[in-house]
């Protein structure tokens, strides 16, 4: 069996890094020369559809206006000639079911006539929808298996690109998936929701400090962090191979603690990796501009630039897809699970969000006249209230089995949710929380605090990395999400409930403006009565220490440890009211969502402990009777010598053995059992909650033992792939 081990080394000293044929000709050139070649982008649009039906795409675009069947036809020829002038051949609807992966069927624009003729064509009828077969996407219990039917119904504001997979080259075409009546069993119709219900709400508040503001779009810059190794060893591995994260396997001696990975020299096949994915992305239009070595070794981090929030889902969902598919080319796999290897750091994916208005405003970032202060104080002020009010929601939004092995784990955010604003910010609050007034005087002196600060967009205060939601000059970084994840879920609910929040601003603002209040003293009003609220969820310290545990209970801030505990709260009155009220979610599609992720959550889990058990019976534990073996007959023979006395290491090695076996055959037999009684739990939530707090804990102890045991076998029969050469061969 460590056969297997050995070889997969063996492969990577005889690899040869090659690149595609098109490769040096792609890095030679300019970015801007071949950046969006690939997407139906506006000059795509410009050239290939006449001026009404561009027009009207742009409309439906801009403000949701949908188009006759007439302009559908337009379009979708137009595309098509596009789409053709670049060698494609098929076409697919490209969606986000509730898998967490992308989505898509291929359908070929040759078709035949009545007569047998042999035609090519794409109607306005195929653009605008279609029927795949949808029985086997999770739905959550909308609908019975037996009921097939799932609609696939385009996004006009999420641009169509053309995939190019092994020379085969499709035009795919971002769309929504809902069922026959309608229902959202996707990851994008919520986001569409949630995005139009915060734009509702918040163009009221703009308006009153810019009547011209008529449209409020939020804005993502995500952060993508993975790690990178030779396929040989992936392959070697069966736990990453069917979980994405080794469920065996001794930290090695050196791993991240002398920090030198951190932004190092990136290692060449990596290097080249990365420069073929960055082009690949370029021509797919996905802005992605930062790459660097992270703190793991073997781990790193690519980020693009600032997007509207469903394209940049969109592109994050395709970065995902491509990486893989590129890794592959340099004979690597890439891993994005959220912890691949246990006592290093694991991957997250920072969603950077923020506000910006038709008129080219970034609503969280302070201007320089009192106005423009006093809406940015507006907006900051009430994005904090959010968070306090809907902090459970939030942490439901990125909870699943993967993210349960970084949160709280001193090197990700904890799951208590908290706010960072850094020391300046802090005392601009407090400042205003404090004043005893709040007339026309008071509103000047916010004012002029304001306008005193160092500018924010620059390093004013140091970074908090413990926090899992901060403040960072001009936006707000959600950085608890998970790196497998689709960014739409945390999005979903941070613009449902920034959304609500102004709503009730708003409401409290009018009040006052009814009793006679001049307009800046009714919003300093409100916004100090909001501060004085949401004290608590601000803290400044340190998020991993026991002592803001206790701190954040007195406070009264919930701590959802674990991914049961945070989906429980989508069962409850506050969460059914959270998105009914916005319209982001009915109570049946919420209650599918819920049971959706409680379902994934209790596979994953069992698909990983009957991995980890198939590893250990027929790899681990093969391996070891061998080595136990050698020494029974090694101590047998000194025995025979006369020389008993000196095989002292032996027989305690052979102890070590015995022990270590029994704790697996013990722990095996434990989460055989745990597992039938989750099994046999009688709803989602319960069995859930045993894996979590049962199954689970069979595993660690398991792999605790079989770890042990990779310390003490002869190096000659490990079978697993070591993490030394996991981390550390290139």
């Amino acid at each position: 069996m460590s056969h297997i081990r050995f070889s997969a080394l063996q492969a990577i000293e005889n690899r040869i890094d090659l690149l595609p044929d098109d490769f040096s000709e792609a890095e030679s050139a300019s970015i801007a020369s071949y950046f969006g070649q690939n997407v139906f982008n506006d000059d795509a649009m410009r050239r290939f559809l006449p001026e009404n039906a561009y027009l009207s795409v742009k409309a439906a675009i801009q403000s949701g206006q949908k188009l006759s069947r007439e302009v559908a036809d337009v379009v979708a020829a137009g595309m098509k000639e596009w789409a053709q002038s670049k060698g494609c051949t098929h076409f697919a609807h490209w969606f986000q079911p509730l898998t967490g992966k992308t989505a898509e069927k291929h359908d070929s624009f040759f078709t035949m006539t009545h007569d047998g003729r042999v035609i090519e064509e794409f109607t306005g009828a195929a653009l605008v929808q279609q029927e795949p077969d949808g029985s086997s996407f999770p739905s959550g219990g909308m609908r019975s298996t037996f009921e097939a039917r799932g609609y696939t119904v385009w996004d006009p504001s999420s641009p169509a690109f053309i995939m190019d997979v092994g020379g085969g080259k499709t035009l795919c075409i971002p769309t929504i998936f809902v069922t026959y009546d309608g229902l959202a069993q996707d990851y994008k119709l919520p986001l569409l929701r949630s995005q139009a219900f915060l734009d509702k709400a918040a163009v009221p508040v703009c308006q009153l400090f810019n009547p011209q503001i008529t449209k409020v779009t939020g804005t993502l810059g995500w952060e993508q962090e993975y790690f990178v190794l030779d396929e040989a060893l992936f392959n070697a591995r069966p736990d990453l191979v069917m979980t994405g994260r080794t469920l065996l396997g001794r930290p090695a001696t050196k791993h991240q603690q002398l920090e030198d990975h951190y932004f190092g020299s990136i290692p060449e096949r990596v290097y080249h990796f990365m420069r073929d994915l960055e082009t690949e992305c370029h021509r797919l239009g996905i802005p992605v501009r930062t790459r660097h070595n992270e703190v793991a070794p073997g781990q790193y981090e690519v980020a693009p630039v600032f997007e509207e929030i469903n394209v940049a889902v969109d592109h994050n969902q395709l970065l995902m897809d491509v990486m893989e598919r590129v890794a592959r080319r340099h004979k690597l796999r890439v891993l994005l699970h959220e912890k691949p290897f246990a006592g290093i750091n694991g991957s997250g994916k920072h969603n950077n969000w923020s506000l910006s208005t038709n008129t080219g405003v970034n609503l969280l970032s302070p201007g320089d006249s009192p106005s423009r202060n006093l809406r940015f104080l507006t907006f900051f002020v009430n994005t904090i209230m959010a968070v306090y009010r809907y902090a459970d929601m939030l942490r439901a939004s990125i909870a699943h089995a993967g993210n349960d092995h970084r949160l709280g784990a001193n090197e990700a955010p904890p799951a208590i949710i908290s706010v960072f604003i850094g020391e300046a910010m802090t005392r601009l609050l407090n400042r205003i929380a404090d004043g005893k007034k709040t007339d026309d005087a008071a509103v000047k002196r916010a004012l002029d605090l304001i306008s005193k600060l160092p500018n924010l967009e620059l390093d004013n205060t140091d970074r908090n990395r413990t926090s899992p939601f901060a403040f960072t000059g001009n936006k707000f970084e959600i950085r608890a999400v998970g790196s497998s994840q689709n960014c739409a879920a945390p999005m979903t609910v941070m613009n449902t409930m920034v959304g609500l929040q102004l709503l009730d601003f708003k409401r409290d603002v009018d009040r006052l403006m009814g009793k006679g209040i001049e307009k800046d003293e009714a919003i300093l009003m409100t916004l100090k009565k909001y501060i004085r609220k949401m004290k608590p969820i601000l803290f400044e310290g340190n998020n991993y220490s026991e002592e803001w545990k206790q701190e954040a209970a007195r406070r009264g801030l919930s701590n959802h440890a674990n991914t049961p505990e945070a989906l429980a709260v989508l069962a409850t009155p506050e969460a059914e009211e959270f998105y009914t009220r916005s319209g982001v979610l009915s109570k049946k599609e919420l209650d599918a969502v819920l049971n959706v992720q409680l379902h994934a959550y209790c596979t994953k889990l069992d698909i990983e402990a009957k991995t980890l058990t198939e590893m250990v019976q027929t790899l681990v534990v093969p391996a070891v009777v061998r080595y136990q073996t050698e020494l029974a007959q090694n101590l047998a023979i000194l025995k025979q010598a006369g020389l008993e006395e000196s095989a002292e290491l032996q027989r305690e090695t052979l102890k070590q053995i015995a022990q270590h076996l029994g704790a697996i055959r013990e722990g095996l037999q434990a989460l055989q059992a745990a597992q039938a009684k989750a099994h046999a739990a009688e709803d989602l939530l319960t069995e859930a909650r045993l894996y979590c707090e049962e199954v689970k804990a069979h595993m660690e102890r398991i792999r605790h033992a079989a770890d042990e045991l990779e310390g003490i076998v002869d190096d000659q029969y490990w079978p697993l792939v070591k993490y030394r050469e996991l981390l550390f061969t290139r």
